[in-house]
């Protein structure tokens, strides 16, 4: 027996008592955080239950933060490939791009915090457990955040929901878990973002609930294995969401069985008690203790570290919170963070696939695999080349940063819509470009960084420090000449000698403006400063979260000097700054439609920003409130600019940007063509290009129902679903879920199952012949709805499956679907459930949600 034991000696690691150890890797993640949590004090288990998890050093704990981004790339690290945001990904209808789109976005992950784990670096951003997908259902289009989404529909947004996250969590047979992704935001959560900090989501139908808005999230916790979820701001039926023991506790654990961690949204247990949210618990000590037996594990903020007076108060018990340490320590232990990098195969992921050129040949597929042309007439796309006059217009056609979504990292280079229609057309062919407008204002901004000069000449005189303090003298002293366009990302430094982080810098120069009027200094930033005008601070900034737009405006007079000083300090990796000042003019439509009159076509990138729509923004200008929006019409500048083209003859192409569906319908009378391009990623301009010129025959289709304007919308606040979405809609819509145009044209078939009666747990096959009746291959989204005969209060149709497929010109295919419980289960009445129900139902099979496209045919549910 001593024998035996002397021999596992060097295999288990043991303490000195002579008890095995948690930095045994033999074991178990389970028994690793078993043995772990014994060993901490109360006051070191609530340091690890929140985001920025501070070391425990006496035990070998690295410090380790929870909170990273990847909504469509790795975002707000640096240098990433940048694909089209979520809900153009979901315009693809294909789930298997999404899948190669996330494997990417996972190894560029695992190469950048190998890399910011070298160099001993564990800070925001730079770790393993991804705050996405979002998977909330997208009911309403004025809601700011529905960029974020796969769109409207349950099914839909399930199918790209588990996709994502088994790219980013990598196969489950490995050692170690490539990462964890995180199901967000749990739930009933679509807007309004304004007062999300407060409001109630109430009297909400238990067939809403588990028809509409748990799908997604039930998908991704037994389908995708999905390690985290985040709680939603909101309360729920009087409930903060991560206080809500019918969400968290009844629904997700005992439901579903859910064992994984359960992490607030950032502040959102201060909303359980402070002066602007929901005022159901008078500090942070019943708050953080309310949440934690409600199963919220991890906390984005900083109120758990109340929970030691928690415990001391009773309010508490300390094995409530060893609960919550012990999924925290095994996510931990699974991803392989506690261990050295040499053991984990994922480290060993090369930096090269950072913005690889396979990355951005993927980016270009999935941008091309979302293009959404609405509407052709007289199939005046795609365009010929030779001897052709195009005009570019409008405020999307040349901004790459509106291309980059929100939740974004920084790609290498970006093909901006001007970029990629220049780079197709023919050697005879000439081109315009001319703005013309704005998103929303009516003012344009024309640079005059030339009418600056320093001491030391034209532009701005730089000054660098290697440190954040400006401590002696200056490293470096430069001369900028052009408007700043500064980023560390790929190890570019701001200037020679100058550090990549851990870096402060001052530029001035005076500037004496040729003319007198109102100019606008903007700041584009990622880090901290100051701008001064005159020794006198007039804007400061701090921006922790990615790069942000900072502006001030006021009024100069010609021959005047004005001393302009900009400070900047940057702590993390790939520090961005941009700077510039220009004139604001007042937007002329005449002489913008004078400066195309040449043009034989018009391509207007029409549409709004996500700097305009988004997640609870400062923004309130007309037809926007804090991200979201209060209007779906284009903006009132952009409507009339097109009508004054419209008007003076020209043939408008209309490419529309915006990650919400916009109220095209005054449009659709004026324009020949619109192709809905969302918000396209570092290829888009190049993706558009070759739709509009037929290089890439288009076939997305639309995730989110577009509306003719806001009468047809119930109240924001709302969040039963009668009259929402193509599912309860009543109306007709401007162009419904699931269309979108080809350049070829297709034709259905006869349905057929293979059985007219079915019970549960039978597989249903469907087959449907569809032909492609054009004159080139194209690809096709067959789309599958379902409706029970009888239930006056359930959905008319609701999509069960899809595919999207390629058929050669003149060629049929055989499209065959295998409809299991899943796709055939309904609300039952009765028990409160979905469950696969009894009845007569309608298969309807077609290439949109309308009912005119759509072949029908009847199985029975016994």
């Amino acid at each position: 027996m001593k024998q035996k034991l002397f021999y596992l000696l060097p295999i288990l690691v043991l303490t000195g008592c002579g008890q095995v150890s948690y930095k045994n890797t033999s074991l178990s993640p389970e028994e690793r955080a078993d043995l772990l949590v014994k060993e901490l004090t109360l006051e070191e288990k609530v340091q690890l239950m929140m985001d920025g998890s501070r070391p425990v050093e006496r035990l070998g704990i690295k410090p380790y933060n929870w909170w990273n981004e990847a909504l469509h790339g790795v975002a707000r690290a640096g240098l990433a490939t940048v694909f089209p945001q979520p809900i153009g990904m979901a315009a693809s209808f294909s789930p298997e791009t999404v899948y190669d789109v996330f494997t990417a976005v996972s190894d560029e992950v695992r190469a950048k915090n190998t890399y910011y784990s070298s160099k001993g670096s564990r800070e925001r951003y730079q770790g393993l457990t991804m705050w996405t997908p979002t998977v909330n259902i997208y009911r309403d289009p004025r809601w700011g955040r529905g960029i974020e989404t796969y769109g409207e529909d349950p099914y839909l947004t399930s199918r790209m929901g588990v996709m994502v996250v088994k790219g980013l969590q990598g196969p489950a047979d490995g050692d170690y878990d490539k990462l964890h992704a995180c199901a967000k935001h749990f739930a009933v959560h679509s807007g309004p973002e304004w007062n999300r900090h407060s409001f109630n989501a109430e009297n909400i139908k238990p067939r809403d609930l588990y028809e509409t808005y748990l799908p997604p999230f039930e998908a991704l916790v037994k389908e995708g294995e999905v390690k985290e979820v985040m709680c939603a701001y909101n309360r729920f039926e009087g409930e903060p969401c991560c206080g809500s023991n019918r969400l968290l506790m009844q629904i997700l654990r005992d439901e579903w069985g859910f064992d994984g961690i359960v992490v607030s949204d950032c502040g959102a247990i201060a909303d359980f008690y402070n002066d602007r949210g929901h005022h159901t618990h008078p500090d942070a000590e019943s708050a953080s203790a309310a949440a934690v037996v409600s199963g919220t594990d991890l906390e984005c903020g900083s109120s758990y570290k109340a929970l030691v007076e928690s415990v001391k108060k009773g309010l508490i018990s300390e094995e409530k919170v060893n609960t919550s340490v012990k999924r925290l320590l095994k996510a931990r232990f699974e991803l392989g963070e506690m261990d050295d990098l040499e053991k984990v195969s994922w480290a060993k992921i090369p930096f090269s696939v950072v913005a690889s050129a396979a990355h951005d040949s993927l980016a270009l597929k999935i941008a091309r695999k979302s293009m959404t042309l609405l509407m052709n007439k007289d199939n005046f796309l795609p365009l010929r080349r030779g001897g052709l006059t195009v005009a570019v217009m409008g405020p999307n056609a040349n901004d790459s940063v509106m291309q980059w979504g929100n939740y974004n990292g920084m790609p290498p280079h970006t093909v901006t819509i001007l970029d990629g229609i220049r780079n197709l057309l023919g050697a005879d062919d000439k081109l315009i470009y001319e703005q013309g407008c704005p998103w929303v204002e009516r003012t344009l901004i024309h640079s005059a960084f030339s009418q600056c000069k320093s001491a030391d000449g034209p532009g701005f005189t730089a000054r660098y420090w290697n440190n954040l303090t400006r401590e002696g003298s200056p490293v470096t002293t430069t001369q900028v000449t052009t408007p700043f366009r500064f980023c560390t990302s790929g190890a570019t430094v701001f200037a020679p000698g100058v550090n990549l982080t851990d870096f402060s810098a001052t530029y001035n120069s005076v500037f004496t403006p040729v003319q007198s009027g109102e100019i606008v200094l903007e700041v584009y930033c990622y880090g901290n400063g100051r701008l001064r005008v005159n020794g006198e601070e007039v804007k400061g900034f701090s921006n922790k979260h990615g790069a942000r737009k900072t502006t001030h405006a006021m009024k100069v007079q010609a021959g005047q000097s004005y001393d302009i000083e900009l400070d900047f300090e940057y702590l993390r990796s790939d520090a961005q700054l941009n700077f510039d000042l220009g004139f604001k003019r007042e937007v002329d439509i005449q002489k913008s439609v004078e400066q195309v009159k040449e043009a034989d076509i018009v391509i207007f990138a029409s549409g709004i920003s996500p700097s305009l729509e988004g997640e609870e923004m400062g923004v309130n200008l007309p037809g926007f409130k804090k991200g979201d929006r209060t209007d779906i019409e284009l903006p009132a500048v952009q409507r009339e600019l097109i009508d004054a083209l419209y008007r003076a003859g020209k043939k408008i192409i209309l490419v529309n940007c915006s990650g919400s569906p916009i109220g095209l319908e005054p449009e659709t009378k004026k324009c020949e063509a619109i192709l809905q391009a969302w918000y396209p990623g570092q290829q888009g301009g190049t993706a558009v290009a070759e739709v509009l010129f037929g290089d890439y025959n288009p076939a997305g289709r639309l995730p989110v129902t577009f509306y003719r304007n806001v009468s047809q919308l119930p109240d924001f606040e709302d969040y039963n679903m009668t009259g929402r979405t193509y599912r309860y809609m009543q109306d007709t819509p401007l162009f419904s879920f699931g269309y979108g145009l080809s350049y070829t044209t297709f034709s259905y078939g006869k349905v057929v199952l293979d059985r007219s009666e079915v019970t549960a747990g039978q597989t249903l096959k469907l087959t449907v012949p569809v032909t492609n009746t054009g004159k080139r291959g194209g690809e096709e989204v067959v789309q599958v709805y379902l409706k029970k005969q009888g239930d006056a209060e359930g959905p008319v149709k609701t999509l069960r499956a899809f595919k999207r497929v390629f058929i050669p010109a003149g060629q049929t295919t055989n499209i065959e679907f295998d409809l299991k419980d899943k796709e055939l289960e309904w609300w039952d009445e009765q028990t409160n459930t979905v469950r696969v129900c009894s009845g007569t139902y309608d298969i309807m099979v077609g290439g949109s949600s309308e009912d005119e496209s759509l072949r029908r045919t009847l199985v029975t549910i016994k």
